[in-house]
């Protein structure tokens, strides 16, 4: 029988994560820890016994677990993960804090990192996957990452130890990410809001923002050169490859590609995990047949499927 530490943080046991996934869908995950700050996380990660998967999660913006659950112990940040800072044109923000946050904060300050106003998720997220919109990425303004090894140990990472590429990154196999470093350019703080509530404006008369989705559903087709950075972003798009094989409104069992932007799956209200997996797998299937092109997840998928 596996022994588990006794952190001071809430640990629990067979937590079902469909409530904590922005698509409301999948199973139990082993384990849910929630630690109460960085020398809990440490401690707990430390006494882990070391065959024990562990899976990072943040606010569940850009996942779907499967019906079948997580073998794993989900590890979630929460208040103790969210502060914010400005110093200068330097911003610090706790891996739990929202985007849209730390982009309202950095603008007070006259700090621009509007492009993350709009980005659903957390910065542990925006970090992980190299969050990025109107022509800005977070590789394009990330100073340091400080996380916790496998082993408790804290590490500063810096953007060449992440190895930034087209939304991915590297972080060391178990490693939580619980800090991120930012350096923005200037900004006039009311111009900067103003863009900002342009942005949200646009962002809701393109996208489905009232729907249950996950945001974008796959990449798109060509993306970031090999520095990972944003000098080398092709046209050509997910939602337009979509278009053209006609899977625009397709769906299946509760799962629906969006009516109003095409490149999102959203959850109708009866979903089921295995639902949005198979949809987005009949869009590829599709798309390769029309188009030649095959289409990576942007959403990540985790877990066992439901059996029998």
């Amino acid at each position: 029988m596996t022994t588990f530490p006794n952190p001071r943080g809430k640990l629990t046991e067979n937590r079902s994560l469909n409530d904590l996934t922005w698509l409301r869908v999948g199973g139990q995950a082993d384990y849910l820890f929630q630690p109460a700050d960085k020398k809990d996380l440490q401690g707990f990660l430390r006494d882990l016994p070391e065959g024990v998967p562990v899976f990072p999660m943040g606010v569940g913006s850009n996942l779907i677990v499967r019906d079948g659950g997580l073998r794993a112990v989900v590890i979630r940040l929460g208040r103790g993960f969210n502060s914010i800072s400005v110093g200068g044109n330097t911003v610090t923000a706790g891996a739990a804090a929202l985007d849209a946050h730390v982009a309202r904060k950095a603008a007070d300050a006259g700090v621009d990192l509007t492009f993350l106003r709009t980005i659903p998720g957390s910065i542990g997220g925006a970090v992980r996957m190299n969050a990025g919109c109107y022509g800005s990425y977070t590789a394009d303004v990330l100073r340091k990452a400080t996380i916790v090894t496998r082993q408790g140990e804290v590490l500063n990472l810096t953007p060449e130890d992440l190895n930034f590429r087209y939304r991915q990154s590297d972080l060391p196999e178990g490693a939580v990410l619980i800090s991120a470093t930012f350096e923005g350019p200037s900004g006039d703080p009311e111009e900067l809001h103003a863009r900002m509530t342009a942005q949200l404006q646009k962002r809701d008369e393109t996208q489905p923002t009232k729907d249950r989705s996950a945001g974008s559903t796959f990449r798109n087709p060509a993306g970031f050169s090999s520095t990972g950075r944003t000098d080398d972003v092709h046209d050509l798009k997910a939602w337009k490859v979509i278009d053209d094989a006609g899977m625009r409104g397709a769906s299946l069992g509760g799962a629906q590609m969006s009516q109003k932007h095409s490149n999102f799956l959203i959850n109708t209200g009866t979903a089921t995990a295995a639902d949005l997996e198979g949809l987005g797998e009949k869009v590829r299937k599709k798309v390769y047949e029309t188009s030649g092109i095959t289409l990576e997840w942007e959403i990540m998928r985790v877990g066992d499927p439901l059996t029998e």
